[in-house]
């Protein structure tokens, strides 16, 4: 089975100027995905979907196809990247080239490794799925959360059984965190809902599933990174 892996990186980020070319430890944020997809060697092509020729060159000198753009309608911050996904599939197509599989790669994740791609792979093939989206254990359970009323009182805001438990006792929840996604080519084009049936969950440590959105996200992933180099 062919395996694509498609890094969707638009151009104007409205919360991190320019942010999936960032310079991230001396790298372009994107770099970080294309080089974990290449160390997978899971992967027959390498592709960045961007609408900015800028962004393309800086894709292919880190050793990533990008034969052509993102068309504008798929380019703004309103549209869905399996929209754009779809799209990249449909100009393979018509170059004669199809995939059994599509691996979504946010540029945004750069602390994924090559090993959670492959351990992604591994689920996938095991459970036999049409897709596997990795997670990640939350920082805070959502049990401890709640919204406020105006007056900002916190009267009912815990539930009573749950205020004095320790963390420990409480159940482990998960959030997407956005790193990777394995879809089957056919299961995107036919699902209602690609969530469903067959969907399952691949697991990543929390110090490789940090998304950065704004500068907070950024320093953290600028941390992480320095310590991780630290060990080597």
């Amino acid at each position: 089975m062919e395996n694509i892996a498609v890094i969707p990186a638009r151009s104007g980020s409205k919360g991190l100027k320019d942010k999936n070319i960032k310079e991230l430890g001396g790298k372009p944020l994107l770099a970080y995905s294309i080089e974990a997809a290449q160390a997978s060697g899971r992967f027959g092509r390498i592709h960045v979907s961007t609408d900015s020729e800028r962004y393309a060159q800086i894709a292919r000198e880190y050793g990533a196809d990008v034969p052509f753009l993102r068309r504008g309608g798929l380019a703004s911050d309103t549209a869905s990247t399996w929209d754009a996904v779809r799209f990249v599939l449909k100009e393979y197509a018509k170059r004669g080239e199809e995939f059994g599989t599509v691996t979504v790669l946010q540029p945004t994740s750069p602390l994924r490794t090559s090993g959670d791609i492959i351990g992604a792979f591994q689920l996938f093939i095991q459970k036999q799925a049409n897709m596997v989206s990795s997670v990640c254990e939350m920082e805070h359970s959502p049990l401890w959360s709640n919204t406020l009323p105006e007056d900002l009182s916190m009267e009912n805001f815990e539930e009573e059984s749950l205020a004095f438990l320790p963390r420990q006792s409480l159940p482990v929840y998960y959030r997407e965190n956005g790193a990777i996604y394995i879809v089957r080519t056919q299961h995107l084009f036919t699902a209602p809902n690609i969530y469903k049936d067959g969907c399952y969950a691949y697991i990543m440590e929390q110090s490789h599933s940090v998304d950065i959105d704004g500068e907070m996200d950024f320093a953290i992933a600028q941390t992480v990174l320095g310590m991780r180099d630290g060990r080597r």
